[in-house]
């Protein structure tokens, strides 16, 4: 018996001396920052943990070192460096000085993630003509996810997931508000079928009823612990169409009927998770829903837009720091159909993660609705600025580095975080 423990011991000892760690810097020396953060999803995805050190070289990830996990990153084109478990624990002793804005978050489990997408055709081909930053971001960075749409909401299959974004939706109802200059388009009129066709099958009269119906189910998903991302027209429309519970706001060219001869004045701010205070553009040739959107108003010239990201508190206020993660400070804007949101519209208890505060905008922000958290992120492309309806997609491996897109992915870790280490 004593030999045996003798053998354990010893092999044990040599374990430490052996073990090391696989740290992935996230500042500017990493060669593929979008896939560094699919290789950490990998591990986790491995029933493994991990470490998200906040502020620390650009947010860089840490996990245990051996040779499988040493050659995926390879594999992927991540940059990393071997450090011991000295070097590491180190490292954890600096972070840990009250002194140092920096903290270290401990990653538990990967989340399931769920994009909210339209169908695809029986071809296997997208009916709308434009892609989506944050299904091309997931795609490239390698990390697993499942489509769903209004079919799978409303049958209460969203709390199969944790981490759920919405493409670029309308949830007025009103088709993006294309009908002035597409709706001769085929892949318009097949759209707009589809969603009578869904709307009917689901037992709904009009489309704005089932994507009301929709965004309540999203808001109910939020209240009970879920993590939303939305980018571009997703976030201001689904607050439009809470807000306009009750109220028909589609012209005839979209429902059939007419709508209500003075719906800002019965919009309901109580029901909205971000927005207040806005209007409604009523012209159903107007490419606009709101008052909301900057996009009309700014006087921004391309080579002068950019955004400033917050600085936060990492041992105070963990997830706005996650939220905030990169390699630069200054983003450089992209347009979409809502680009920006107006400063004046924005609810107070709402936090602004990123701005331009020469437009008085809002670019990025995040808040909570019961024990869920939301995130919205104007614009449609971070890597095009000015995404046209069929453009073709970013090809993401032109730019590995983007600030822009990092924003993205620190949503897709973030639910990650052990929870009794989060505050909020």
């Amino acid at each position: 018996m004593k030999s045996i423990g003798f053998v354990i011991l010893f092999s044990l000892l040599c374990w430490s001396v052996k073990a090391s760690y696989l740290l992935v810097p996230m500042d500017v020396k990493q060669t593929n920052h979008l896939k560094a953060y699919g290789m950490m999803y990998w591990i986790l995805d491995q029933g493994l943990e991990g470490y998200w050190l906040l502020n620390y070289r650009g947010g860089s990830f840490c996990f245990v070192h051996t040779k499988s996990f040493e050659k995926e990153c390879i594999t992927r084109g991540v940059s990393f460096e071997v450090i011991s478990v000295s070097e590491f624990n180190q490292i954890r002793a600096e972070i840990a000085d009250p002194e140092i804005n920096q903290e270290v978050m401990k990653l538990e489990k990967a989340p399931k993630i769920a994009v909210y997408t339209p169908e695809f055709n029986e071809k296997g081909e997208r009916i709308q003509p434009w892609d989506d930053a944050v299904t091309l971001a997931l795609t490239y960075a390698e990390i697993p996810f499942e489509k769903i749409y209004d079919r799978e909401i409303i049958n209460g299959l969203l709390s199969k997931y944790d981490w759920l974004h919405l493409h670029h939706e309308d949830f007025t109802g009103q088709y993006g508000k294309f009908y002035a200059n597409y709706n001769g388009q085929a892949w318009y009129r097949e759209n707009q079928r589809r969603q009578e066709v869904m709307a009917k099958e689901l037992g709904f009269a009009k489309v704005s009823q089932l994507k009301l119906a929709v965004s309540k189910e999203l808001k109910s998903y939020i209240a009970g612990g879920g993590f939303l991302f939305a980018m571009c027209s997703a976030t201001d429309s689904y607050d439009i169409a809470l807000s306009a519970d009750g109220i028909d706001i589609c012209a005839h060219y979209f429902d059939g009927d007419g709508m209500d001869s003075d719906p800002d004045h019965k919009l309901n701010f109580n029901n909205t998770i971000a927005f207040k205070d806005f209007t409604l553009i009523k012209d159903p040739m107007v490419y606009e829903f709101s008052s909301i959107d900057n996009t009309m108003g700014r006087r921004v010239i391309p080579e002068n837009d950019y955004f400033s990201l917050f600085d936060f508190s990492a041992k105070w206020d963990p997830i706005p720091t996650m939220l905030t993660q990169n390699h630069t400070r200054t983003v450089k804007g992209f347009m979409g159909q809502t680009t920006a949101f107006g400063k004046k519209f924005v609810k107070s208890d709402v936090l602004v993660l990123g701005d331009n505060k020469a437009a008085d905008e809002v670019r990025y922000m995040h808040g909570t609705h019961g024990y869920g958290t939301w995130t919205f992120y104007a614009g449609h492309d971070p890597e095009d600025y000015q995404h046209h309806v069929g453009d073709p997609p970013t090809d993401l491996s032109l730019h590995p580095n983007s600030p822009g897109y990092r924003l993205i992915l620190n949503n897709i870790l973030f639910p990650a975080a052990k929870k009794k280490e989060r505050k909020t």
